[in-house]
């Protein structure tokens, strides 16, 4: 059964990259132009919204949210658990007010999305001590201009049998430096719906689940990391995944 599923999950894996390329294509006049300049980006931000939507619906994947709280804050370090490449278009439906995102140079390599995702957030290559600290000093800056950031903290995609990797301290030393609550978003179905594993996968509903914030004042990174890791294992197993650590 497996091996005669197998075709199937490929063509839609396929496709989901295709549905990227072209809703890209589709709505690329307005995302061109308000990627331009800086002081666009609201703007843009609302076409990254468009593109994430058309992309998820495109690709045969429903949401299903669960909200613990209807007051987030105007401003915040997002947080969720890396799972897939559906991460990024989903947590862009989930906030409504502009953010940016910290993610991997590599990213940028990825054709035409790689171009708005470099011109439009802020990368990181954590093999150069430089760029790390250039990433830090922009996201100061976007900090200070207003901007939300999601960042997901353990860093990239764990192993495929792990939900919650290790956490790196660069979003919990971010929030606290700047007095800002994090936002908790745990995704149960992104991994299995579209994993780092090229004959696994495929359509489903995509559940996910927005946290109360979490005030950052008065605990260390420690103590924040530790809260974070407990939040996204208890809601998992809400969902009934048994999850797997590193």
């Amino acid at each position: 059964m497996k091996t005669l599923k197998t075709p199937f999950v490929l063509i839609w894996k396929v496709w989901f990259y295709v549905a990227v390329f072209l809703v890209i294509v589709a709505i690329f006049p307005f995302i061109w132009r308000w990627s331009r300049k800086e002081s666009d980006y609201p703007r843009f931000f609302v076409w990254s919204q468009i593109w994430a939507k058309a992309v998820l619906m495109g690709s045969f994947l429903p949401l299903s949210v669960r909200r613990k709280t209807e007051d987030l804050p105007k401003q915040c370090i997002i947080v969720s658990n890396h799972t897939s490449m559906l991460d990024i278009p989903y947590n862009l439906l989930l906030f409504p007010r502009p953010f940016l995102f910290i993610g991997k140079v590599e990213l940028s390599r990825l054709p035409l999305f790689g171009h708005f995702y470099k011109r439009t957030n802020i990368l990181i290559d954590r093999s150069s001590l430089k760029s790390v600290r250039e990433t830090m000093r922009v996201a100061d800056e976007k900090l200070n201009e207003g901007y939300s950031l999601c960042i997901y903290p353990e860093g990239g995609v764990p192993e495929h049998e792990v939900f919650i990797g290790k956490f790196k301290e660069g979003a919990f030393r971010l929030a606290k430096e700047h007095g800002l609550p994090l936002l908790p978003i745990t995704f149960a179905d992104n991994k299995k719906a579209y994993p780092y594993v090229w004959n696994l996968g495929g359509p489903r509903r995509l559940r996910a689940t927005i946290h109360e914030p979490l005030a950052t004042d008065g605990k260390s990174v420690e103590e924040l990391k530790k809260i974070l890791r407990t939040t996204f294992e208890n809601e998992l197993e809400e969902y009934g995944i048994s999850n797997e650590t590193q």
